[in-house]
């Protein structure tokens, strides 16, 4: 493989990050290279080996200590446009629809993000991109499943018991936005290297079920995002390493994701493959992944192995994700078509 200082030094920020004891729970993917509009406004857009994406997510967790467990689903898409009007350069346009079911409250949250991300390179081998998004999101609670302290009769909890608990609203919702930078540096057609920071809720977005004078009740913290990938594809072409570091941080809680995918090729043109990945996050869980590559449709299945105390009580049984991603190629935009300008693999 050539570009080995390349992998060296990935490698090495690899194991510095892996002994690092960084934990938290929050609304998310493990497969979070496979919402790469959800990690990040600036990869819309950002298609080696296509013109434009569709994708869709689905998460199961805790369904085994859960009465009611947690379900997180996405779609996506998004496209290369104006590439044969800017120099060198392209837009990228796209939009997410995000819902999550939570708990015996059925807390459900539903965003509708648009974005848009500009890309420019750099000489000929590098890519800065800036992205943005901007939506709408909701959450609403079913109070007629919860049950509070005061409505414990000694033995049971009795729903028809008054509770001293109201809430002021059932829903609420907000105006959000988000804003990263992406940097590629692809110095050969076998090595890729990318790195790509965002923050979500720029705006200080407020969220709360109680209505309050205080304006500063309810308000949403600021959340980073910092990922670091690449791609080391061997000499004989057959093989593809993508090590990934994945961390965010959102009002003091942490979580971090490391881990490989390795994709073999079935065919010579490089449009079949078997994928298999294996990623940990500290403190919680181990999570293997397993999928195929058929021409333009990949789809992936991961299953998170519980390895914190709550193994105890779930047997190890975390959660589950599938993912499927369909890519394309336009027959004609604008004139002429013009192949992508990122490095393929």
């Amino acid at each position: 493989m050539r570009g080995r200082p390349a992998v060296w030094f990935f490698w090495l920020v690899f194991a510095q990050g892996a002994v690092q004891g960084l934990h938290a729970q929050d609304l998310h993917f493990s497969q979070f290279f496979n919402a790469p509009l959800l990690v990040n406004p600036a990869n819309t857009g950002f298609l080696p080996d296509a013109d434009y994406r569709l994708g869709a997510n689905y998460r199961n967790q805790w369904s085994d200590i859960m009465q009611v467990p947690y379900q997180t689903m996405s779609i996506f898409g998004d496209a290369q446009v104006l590439r044969n009007r800017i120099t060198n350069g392209w837009l990228g346009l796209g939009g997410t629809i995000l819902r999550d079911v939570a708990g015996s409250g059925s807390l459900t949250s539903t965003e509708v993000y648009g974005s848009i991300a500009y890309h420019q390179m750099l000489g000929l081998s590098s890519l800065l991109t800036v992205g943005f998004n901007t939506g709408w999101a909701q959450k609403r609670i079913d109070v007629s499943r919860l049950k509070f302290p005061d409505q414990f009769d000694g033995k049971f909890f009795d729903a028809g018991l008054p509770s001293s608990v109201i809430l002021d609203n059932t829903q609420t919702s907000y105006f959000d936005m988000q804003a990263g930078i992406n940097y590629a540096y692809f110095p050969n057609e076998h090595t890729y290297l990318n790195l790509g920071v965002s923050v979500q809720h720029i705006n200080n977005a407020r969220e709360t079920f109680f209505e309050t004078s205080d304006l500063g009740f309810g308000q949403i913290p600021r959340r980073y995002i910092v990922n670091l990938d690449a791609r080391f594809k061997t000499n004989d072409n057959m093989w593809i390493l993508n090590p990934n570091i994945y961390y965010t941080r959102d009002a003091g809680a942490t979580e971090m994701m490391i881990g490989m995918n390795a994709e073999y090729k079935l065919s010579d043109d490089g449009l079949n493959s078997l994928i298999a990945g294996l990623y940990y996050r500290p403190g919680d869980a181990v999570i293997a992944m397993i999928g195929f590559q058929l021409k333009s449709l990949k789809l992936t299945f991961s299953y998170d192995i519980t390895v914190s105390t709550l193994q105890t009580y779930n047997g190890s049984r975390g959660a589950y994700e599938f993912s499927s991603i369909y890519t394309g190629y336009y027959d004609d935009y604008n004139g002429d078509k013009r192949e992508s300008l990122c490095p393929k693999f």
